[in-house]
């Protein structure tokens, strides 16, 4: 592929070039790259439900699709969710914009990296953000304890938590995301973004859907275009409660949805058992892909839950380098993510594909990273990164404290300088608040030389005895009032609202389903045989 291909990569601020700008910009001459870029599940369609569109073409494309109404109203009886507390959109990001016009007022708390709309789209919009950073010394695991404490200390409003994240994959356990939503019942919105959460398999019922839609506050955004192998479509859907699945369902235009998406959703009723065993199929991929990229040397491969790892290159390797090599010399189109807030050019994504593909990229990864003929893959000289200068400050931030929240030393003397505890997760503000400590330790040394020989010429040997009785006599009094304060740091989440209790101002699920002019919705929506997922077990047959 030409210069003019990879060229592509460094005119996009903040995504990756579609496969039809790189198809053009190539073109059309033969097959395209091998694809670990989007993700998406490369199982599903069939090639059966391909033909079966395909045939289907000109009668899809030349009408009008069913209203937005119809649409859902087929998705929830295939999912078993009530049509009240769905509503679906022209993709996630539709949905993500909608929300934040509509749900976020002033801040928005969202750990990094992460999918980036939910830090830019926000910041669009006049919106505070506040980044909590992930540690790469934890391996990107998001602690949900110290992220609540941060939202405290930082008074956000709005609470964003992806499972699993984009791009590392980290997972978070049902349970602890049920304590968390009841812990954040004080706020006005909290988000779970479950858009790569049927990929997962660490539990057999990891949704937090059928929660969410009891608790007045909760959002559970969820996608179809992933799971399903069809980014291009553009559908997905949100569950909440149904108040707040009303407000968002009642700005959607009519028709948003296109006649695409309509034909999916009504073929998936019969392929139930395809999409139950594609996905398996990815679980066992990843757990393969995940072993062959670990043996490459100086490779890291970070724990994933979704269908993509997320990887560090080996010192030395400059992931742009990497990225354009292995796009012109073996036609492999990966994900760098230096232009993620959080992340840097020393980290790729890579989708989990079959294994003939993943032996490719390992092949190739082989040769640009280690190869004798044109040596590693390192950063040219005054080439730089290929990312934004917003993203370079939080990755020299993380740089320096090693990823583990303190301060690497400026003059490599063997004490640390000021500590910056992880917890924080300030973000931004961390750099203005960092080098007051230095300062001022700057200039303590400088008045204490001066100080003791006058102290001892004064000789103020007797006034010390009245001092000592009132000093200790205030000092035990408050000694006692904070010792109560951290008490309840040791367990930050209250129990879990129990099964059929509503959570503060929400909804029991007999209101949910049933009464209060909700339509009822039926137990099952299809043949038990068929083994398609529904919203809360994503199907873990096979």
């Amino acid at each position: 592929m030409s210069g003019n291909v990879t060229s592509l990569f460094r005119s996009t601020a903040a995504h990756s070039p579609s496969m039809a700008a790189l198809a053009r910009e190539s073109g059309g001459a033969g097959a395209g790259p091998v694809d670990f870029c989007i993700p998406c599940n490369p199982y599903f369609p069939t090639p059966a439900m391909f033909d079966e569109m395909a045939a289907r073409l000109r009668d899809i494309i030349t009408y009008y699709p069913s209203s937005a109404d119809t649409i859902t109203a087929e998705l929830c009886s295939l999912l078993q969710l009530p049509p009240q507390c769905v509503a679906m959109g022209n993709g996630s990001t539709e949905l993500i914009t909608w929300i934040d016009h509509l749900l976020v007022r002033e801040s928005l708390a969202v750990p990094v990296p992460t999918f980036g709309r939910w830090t830019d789209q926000p910041m669009e919009t006049g919106k505070r953000v506040d980044m909590f950073p992930l540690q790469e010394s934890g391996g990107f695991a998001l602690d949900l304890a110290r992220y609540a404490e941060f939202i405290r200390a930082r008074g956000t409003r709005a609470v964003v938590v992806c499972n699993p994240n984009n791009p590392d994959g980290g997972y978070l356990h049902k349970q602890a995301l049920v304590q968390f939503m009841d812990a954040m019942a004080d706020r006005d919105l909290v988000v779970i973004d479950e858009s790569f959460l049927e990929f997962a398999d660490a539990e057999a019922e990891p949704s937090v859907v059928q929660e969410a839609m009891l608790r007045p506050n909760v959002v559970v955004l969820r996608s179809l275009g992933k799971n399903f192998g069809l980014h291009g479509i553009r559908f997905g859907y949100l569950v909440a409660n149904p108040a707040l699945a009303g407000r968002v369902r009642a700005m959607l235009p009519k028709w948003n949805l296109n006649s695409f998406a309509e034909h999916v959703v009504f073929m998936l009723r019969d392929h139930g058992p395809e999409y139950a065993r594609s996905l398996h199929q990815v679980r066992r991929d990843r757990l393969e892909m995940s072993g062959q990229l670990s043996a490459l040397p100086g490779l890291t491969v970070y724990p994933s839950q979704g269908n993509f790892l997320f990887v560090r290159l080996p010192v030395g390797a400059e992931g742009t380098v990497v990225r354009d090599r292995m796009l012109t010399e073996h036609r492999v189109l990966v994900r760098e993510c230096g232009n993620k807030i959080g992340s840097s050019s020393r980290f790729l994504r890579l989708v989990v594909r079959p294994q003939a593909d993943v032996r490719r990229l390992v092949s190739g990864l082989e040769q640009v990273l280690y190869g004798t003929g044109r040596g590693a893959a390192v950063p040219e000289p005054a080439t730089g990164t290929g990312y934004s200068s917003g993203t370079a400050v939080v990755d020299r931030l993380l740089s320096q404290t090693d990823g583990a929240g303190l301060r690497a030393l400026a003059d490599g003397g063997s004490t640390p300088g000021p500590a910056v505890p992880a917890a924080t997760g300030t973000g931004m503000p961390l750099p203005a608040a960092v080098p007051v400590a230095p300062a001022a330790a700057a200039l303590g040394p400088m008045p204490v030389p001066a100080p003791p020989p006058q102290v001892p010429q004064p000789a103020p040997v007797p006034h010390p005895a009245p001092y000592p009785g009132p000093v200790p006599v205030p000092h035990p009094a408050p000694v006692p009032q904070p010792v109560p304060a951290p008490a309840p740091a040791a367990d930050p989440y209250p129990a879990p609202t129990p099964p059929g209790v509503p959570a503060r101002g929400g909804l029991t699920a007999a209101q949910v389903r049933g009464t209060n002019g909700l339509e009822s919705v039926p137990a099952t929506g299809w043949p038990a045989q068929q083994n398609w997922p529904n919203a809360a077990g994503m199907g873990r047959t096979g």
